[in-house]
């Protein structure tokens, strides 16, 4: 036979094989030895090839205790990297190494199920969430942070719910046992009467000691019950501390989150979350996702909980790898969270590990999951803890390296017993030493006001744009207003007073980060903080270039989410709090999208945690007929999540008071989070317009006085665009014995402030409240008890829509006829 006869078998059996492979590369994973007790997960693949060259050694590359999803990543080096590494021949190591290591994983898994059983014996009956089943997430993130501080990290924010927590908190966060131990004894509760948060959604802060000298600092989030509502939290917070780190960011903070598999399969939030790999403002150069699998979800099984055959199936959305294992097989384990952080420094993606295990106990230690899942649990009952068999395998001896751990743990468990104040377990970083929450006092007040040159320096620039930039027509005219308004020719208006409140405080050194649907343009065509080039559409943004050495500013359209983002953005916040961040909603009533995150981070952080965020929620409101969906941000939601000064709630009627309020926001030490109502048609309104002056000699008023009536007869108190409305129906009907207070601020409640407004009215003899909203929404309901409080003992009555279950009317005409009714009740006599 000739050469070239030879050459084409050769050919043609290397492509042979190379189909073989790619059957294993694509589908191996299914055949993969992959359950905790052994065999396929869901029955397996029956149409892999079972015969050919080299199917031996591809069932061991892919069909072993690691399986391996990567065929359906577009990018050709990504895809060949994953076959380099699942390919190459584990050389064995030499013994005396070899026998190192595995004592050391040995301990691992050791000291991993003995804490969760220490626990379980002193406890006993008490919730805990034990991790047992998947201790080897352990040795996992030893591995993990392992590998990320030999590739750069000195930083590590972790996430996580609230199964195996506590064992996590000791063994990889650095928290000592005896605070742990300390939230089961209670031991000042005192000192959380009405607040707090139990033991396993604490965040915690510590060190991490690798094996090679090497520190990291770690920082586990606070999390509610809310299982993966933490996930965007912990990706803004790593965000923000990358910013922190500089250009090196992405390679000094690694983010690792850690989920259940019926979470991960499950929650919204998450598949939200996962949607901010890569993009423009979230994107964190990849975070290692862990799937803690225990093939179960309370007492819910794979088959009812998602219909893929993995609960790991979502991230396939991306072009992301998942790397199956078996929670079973430790040294497996270790190779692919080797591999995964690894993946992630090199291509800077995600790479999602699941951990697949099982769960020891119930869904907490309460609970008898034999009632459930009995023949599952027979099983379960039968199988010893995964430490003992490893340590039987390799004949290592545990019983030494057992004793003196039991005996450290007694120690702890002796310290936790006498102490007298609950410990604390996170320190925060020193960028959060100047701010303060608690009560308000007047003391933290600033000004806020702006000399006229500086305004209209800023506004210049503001104005301007490169010689060589081709303006939209509508845009050139926009900026040629607002020139004039930034000279005093015109009244400023929303979007012009906000600029100038961003730039102010860029030229002071203090970074703006504002997010949302549409933002950089604005809902209402109001912002256009970015301009685009109508030729090439390069960009330019004017509150980027004010000033040489001024701070920075972003702003980002976001995706079409409100929970993700709000969370990223809270999370921003609490690792960034001397910038100006902002969310805002398309309209204020898509904001319960995100109430998970209202209800559990933005409103009760502080009370839970003991944890602060200045985070700004722009949500625009007002009743102009624009249907159910598109008139109400829920003002009475805000105001009924609101005590012990917990957020601010307001309304600025001006934009004059808005430009203060934002102002006073950033330069306060006072670290609340901000819900602001803010205006859509009154938004250029020449009556919510406000002159230069009031900028530069004007402070934000919680407050505004009538200042065209004196003494009045009756007080009509009311907040936003309401407010001029009566102000125009009070011209029309010529009326001069009605005083209208405008109440900018809901909360806290300006009490001192009200009363001298109404004091200046001591002839009234008539309150009255006004609002747009329904009587059983809008601030009446919370606001009537305080208010009564400051009448004189004359009751307060109110003028608002009849209580409804939707906020408004679909219908435009029958907005203005219910719109008329409420102007001629308020100035009806009672």
């Amino acid at each position: 036979m000739s050469t070239s006869a030879e050459l084409t078998r050769t050919e043609q059996q290397s492509l042979e094989r190379e189909r073989l492979l790619n059957a294993f590369r694509r589908w191996g994973f299914l055949n993969a030895n992959l359950d905790p007790f052994g065999g396929p997960v869901g029955g397996g693949y029956p149409d892999l090839p079972t015969q050919g060259e080299g199917v031996e050694e591809a069932r061991k590359a892919y069909c072993g205790t690691i399986g391996a999803e990567f065929m359906h990543l577009p990018q050709r080096d990504r895809r060949e990297w994953i076959q380099t590494q699942m390919e190459k021949s584990e050389k064995p190591e030499k013994p005396e190494k070899q026998q190192v290591d595995r004592r050391w994983l040995a301990d691992r898994l050791m000291q991993a199920d003995l804490f969760e059983q220490i626990l379980q014996t002193r406890y006993l009956g008490t919730k805990r969430y034990s991790g047992e089943g998947a201790t080897a997430l352990i040795p996992l993130l030893d591995i993990v942070l392992e590998t990320g501080a030999d590739l750069g990290a000195h930083t590590s924010v972790m996430a996580m719910s609230h199964r195996g927590r506590l064992t996590v908190m000791n063994l990889t966060v650095g928290i000592p046992a005896e605070n742990v131990f300390a939230g089961f004894e209670d031991v000042d509760p005192r000192s959380v009467l009405g607040g707090g948060d139990v033991k396993y959604h604490q965040g915690a802060t510590g060190e991490y000691a690798t094996r090679n000298g090497k520190t990291l600092r770690m920082h586990l989030v606070s999390n509610p019950s809310h299982l993966e509502a933490v996930d965007p939290v912990a990706l803004g917070r790593t965000f923000a501390k990358q910013r922190h780190s500089g250009s090196e960011g992405m390679k000094q903070v690694m983010p690792i989150i850690m989920h259940g598999d019926a979470a991960f399969a499950g929650q919204g939030i998450w598949a939200e979350t996962l949607n901010f790999a890569g993009l423009k403002g979230f994107n964190v150069g990849g975070a290692i996702q862990i799937i803690v699998n225990n093939l179960i979800g309370f007492t819910t099984g794979p088959k009812e909980l998602h219909t893929s055959r993995f609960s790991s199936e979502l991230a396939k959305r991306q072009p992301i790898p998942i790397f199956h294992v078996n929670a079973e097989d430790p040294e497996a384990v270790l190779r692919v969270g080797k591999m995964a952080v690894e993946y992630r420094y090199r291509f800077g993606t995600d790479v999602v590990i699941d951990l697949i295990g099982y769960r020891r106990h119930g869904h907490s230690e309460v609970d008898d999951p034999t009632i459930t899942q009995p023949l599952l649990y027979k099983k379960i009952n039968q199988h010893p803890p995964l430490y003992q068999i490893y340590a039987e395998k390799n004949q290592i001896d545990t019983s030494e390296m057992s004793a003196r751990f039991r005996e450290r743990i007694d120690t702890a468990y002796d310290k936790a017993a006498s102490m007298q104040k609950s410990p604390v377990l996170r320190v925060l970083p020193k960028y959060w030493d100047k701010y303060v929450g608690g009560r308000y006092n007047p003391d933290f007040e600033v000004p806020t006001n702006v000399a006229e040159d500086q305004i209209k320096h800023i506004a210049g620039k503001l104005t301007s744009y490169p010689k060589d930039f081709a303006i939209h027509p509508k845009i050139k005219k926009l900026l040629e207003q607002r020139e004039k308004m930034g000279s005093g020719g015109l009244p400023l208006d929303f979007g012009m007073a906000e600029a100038l409140a961003f730039g102010s405080l860029l030229v002071e050194g203090i970074p703006v980060r504002l997010s949302g649907q549409d933002v950089r343009r604005g809902t209402f065509n109001q912002r256009h903080s970015v301009l685009i080039d109508t030729e090439n559409e390069r960009e330019f943004v004017p509150l980027s270039n004010i000033a040489p050495n001024q701070a920075w500013f972003e702003a980002y359209n976001s995706i079409l989410s409100e929970a993700a983002v709000l969370g990223f953005e809270y999370g921003f916040s609490r690792d960034y709090p001397d910038g100006l961040t902002l969310w805002e909603a398309q309209f204020g009533d898509f904001a319960n999208g995100a109430q998970v995150i209202i209800d559990q981070f933005l409103v009760a952080g502080e009370d839970k945690w003991g944890l602060l965020s200045g985070l700004v929620m722009l949500l625009p409101h007002g009743y102009e007929g624009q249907g159910p969906e598109h008139s109400s941000g829920r003002i009475e939601r805000y105001l009924q999540l609101a005590a012990k000064d917990n957020i601010q709630v307001c309304q600025p009627s001006t934009a004059a008071q808005y430009f203060h309020m934002l102002r006073r926001q950033a330069l306060r030490n006072w670290r609340k989070p901000l819900i602001v109502f803010t205006p859509k048609g009154m938004l250029r309104h020449p009556d919510a317009a406000s002159p230069l002056s009031e900028l530069s000699n004007g402070r934000f008023q919680t407050v505004i006085q009538d200042n065209q009536i004196s003494n009045a007869e009756r007080v009509i108190l009311c907040s936003g665009k309401i407010g001029h409305e009566l102000v125009r129906e009070r011209k029309r009907r010529n009326d001069t014995k009605t005083a209208i207070l405008f109440l900018e601020q809901l909360y806290p409640v300006p009490e001192a402030d009200l009363e001298a407004a109404i004091a200046q009215h001591s002839n009234a003899r008539e309150f009255l409240w006004v609002q747009e909203e329904p009587s059983n929404m809008g601030a009446l309901n919370f606001l009537a008890p305080q208010l009564e409080r400051l009448t004189r003992g004359l009751p307060l009555r109110s003028v608002k829509r009849s209580a409804s279950s939707s906020p408004s009317t679909g219908s435009h005409t029958a907005h203005e006829m219910e719109q008329k009714t409420l102007l001629e009740l308020a100035f009806k006599a009672f």
